[in-house]
């Protein structure tokens, strides 16, 4: 009787996605355990296997590190795409006041967290670092509020992966404006043919997967040799893939339903153990208290929830907007602060801000993992303790 009371219980936490939170920390620790270990040069050395082939009119050869970033993190942002569809469709984004909230609160954690840093480091060295805090990292912040389960609204994890996704956008186009110098407009152009052909196909009532997903990789392969990040890829498949909003599973939900355990137990984790492989260096300490490091971390924890926050409530009280259904201002304040996981996007902004600047890079890599780190803690405390003050 207990042995099965037990494994009902297992079932459920597999089934909750919470497992999947778990995975992912733990994925974390094990990375930056394996970077400051003698296994530290040999895992590096194996991130930057190159894989794939070379033709004269194709290049698919890149280092293990790509195809996990640019390539698996692709399908990640097209579960992402779907989920946004479905309740753009038919959910809690389905009106125009609740669709445009995220933006909204996307635009103020863009905004605050740059001034922050572009206030702290005007006239230095360190002063084109201004949009490494502007970016959420959308797999951590989903994996810790998905490790909350039934402690928040379902409308708030919807919310910050809208206003995640949203955030990316705004920091692939920062990169593109500010960061790159070698844009390829044509493959932007390839592209975004393939992609109204599949709004036409969706339109005339194309339902079979095959017919998006496979041109969907034409349209990851364009994007990526146009120089903006190509997970945005996955982003514009989701938008194409139809879906109903009646009782009958669509070809979105049905794809939906496919992609879940394999993002969460494969692509998520993958994704921690090849991004979190920091090499933990002495003069990292002292750059937490420099402009960079204060300007880093204070954009993260501070700007990131100020900015999505404030923007958010002058938005709703304008009427221009309305609340997540069921959600406190206290909630979305916590929401905030998960915004504050930066990372990935942040640790790329850095590359492309300090090119060749060795010792300013790796205290900029310990200040966005410091500040992630915070930003994650306080939002999953925040939220917990607003849940169990609800409770009483």
């Amino acid at each position: 009787m207990v042995r099965s009371i037990n494994l009902k219980s297992f079932k459920e936490f597999l089934q909750s996605g919470s497992i999947g939170g778990v995975i992912l920390i733990a994925c974390v620790f094990v990375s930056l355990i394996i970077a400051n270990s003698s296994l530290g040069s040999a895992f590096e050395k194996l991130l930057l296997t190159e894989l794939g082939f070379n033709s004269e009119s194709v290049h698919l050869r890149y280092p293990v590190l790509l195809w996990i970033n640019d390539g698996l993190m692709a399908v990640f942002f097209l579960m992402v795409g779907l989920e946004i569809k479905r309740e753009l469709v038919e959910g809690e984004l389905s009106s125009f006041k609740k669709a445009s909230l995220p933006i909204f609160a996307a635009l103020g954690g863009v905004i605050a967290p740059a001034t922050i840093y572009f206030i702290l480091n005007r006239n230095t060295e360190t002063a084109a670092g201004w949009g490494i805090p502007m970016a959420t990292d959308i797999a951590f912040a989903i994996a810790v509020i998905t490790m909350l389960g039934k402690r928040v609204p379902a409308s708030l994890k919807i919310f910050l992966a809208a206003l995640a996704i949203v955030d990316d956008l705004m920091a692939i186009l920062v990169i593109a404006i500010f960061y790159s110098s070698n844009l390829h407009y044509t493959y932007l152009i390839y592209a975004g043919g393939i992609f109204a052909a599949l709004l036409v196909m969706n339109k005339i009532g194309v339902k079979n997967l095959a017919a998006y997903l496979i041109p969907g990789l034409f349209i990851w392969y364009f994007i990526h040799h146009s120089g903006v990040h190509a997970t945005i890829a996955g982003v514009l498949t989701a938008f194409a893939i139809p879906t109903l909003p009646d009782a009958k599973e669509s070809p979105l939900e049905k794809l939906e339903h496919i992609l879940v355990n394999p993002v969460n137990f494969v692509i998520m984790p993958l994704f921690a153990l090849a991004n979190t492989n920091i090499r933990f260096e002495p003069e990292m300490i002292g750059g937490l208290t420099t402009t960079l490091g204060l300007g880093i971390i204070f954009g993260l924890v501070i700007g990131k929830p100020l900015g999505i926050s404030l923007l958010s409530w002058l938005s709703v009280k304008a009427g221009i907007c309305s609340k997540p259904t069921g959600a406190q201002w206290s909630q979305i304040i916590g929401v905030g602060m998960l915004g504050g996981i930066g990372f990935t996007m942040s640790v790329f902004i850095a590359l492309l801000s300090f090119p060749g600047m060795h010792l300013i890079l790796a205290e900029a890599k310990f200040s966005i993992l410091c500040g992630s780190i915070l930003s994650g803690v306080l939002g999953y405390v925040v939220l917990v303790r607003l849940h169990r003050d609800s409770q009483r």
